[in-house]
């Protein structure tokens, strides 16, 4: 197994479990959120799907100069709608990982439009799937401040 499976990997896991999170949030709780300042709960499901588009122009160095997202004018509707609609982009960003080897993974350098941070390919991967990672955090607390069971993520 080279380093882009195991990153693959990762990638499934995080996700397998914050779409058991997403799926424990009811309709009626769509556009809850903590305070005013604050995305509802279902426009952070959807920051975390849409970012697998601007991820993958990023890993393959494209040009963030005049970034559209396919989500733009998309009404948020449901969250099996958003993973639906999302499917199709999360199959090219993971196809890219798949590509790249070992030696692209730790000889690229990539650097972050938002931030001009670099960091080699392999480690930059290993940030989205942190990225990921902080929101189901962030969506757990949004649940539990809901008064909503929280769905077990550990198995």
């Amino acid at each position: 197994m080279n380093q882009s499976d195991l990153i693959i990997l990762n990638f499934i896991e995080i996700r397998r479990k914050s779409i058991k999170l997403w799926n424990g949030l009811p309709k009626n709780y769509y556009n809850w959120k903590p305070d005013e300042k604050a995305m509802s709960a279902i426009e952070m499901i959807r920051h975390v799907l849409e970012a697998d588009y601007g991820w993958n122009i990023i890993i393959n160095q494209g040009d963030m100069t005049n970034y559209q997202t396919p989500w733009k004018n998309r009404p948020l509707i449901s969250v099996a709608s958003e993973l639906e609609f999302a499917e199709p982009y999360r199959e090219k960003f993971l196809e890219s990982v798949r590509q790249f080897s070992d030696i692209e993974l730790t000889q690229t350098e990539i650097v972050h439009p938002g931030n001009g941070e670099k960091k080699t390919l392999g480690k930059y991967l290993l940030r989205i799937g942190y990225h990921e990672s902080v929101h189901a955090g962030q969506f757990l607390s949004y649940l539990r401040a809901m008064k909503i069971n929280r769905p077990e993520i550990w198995d």
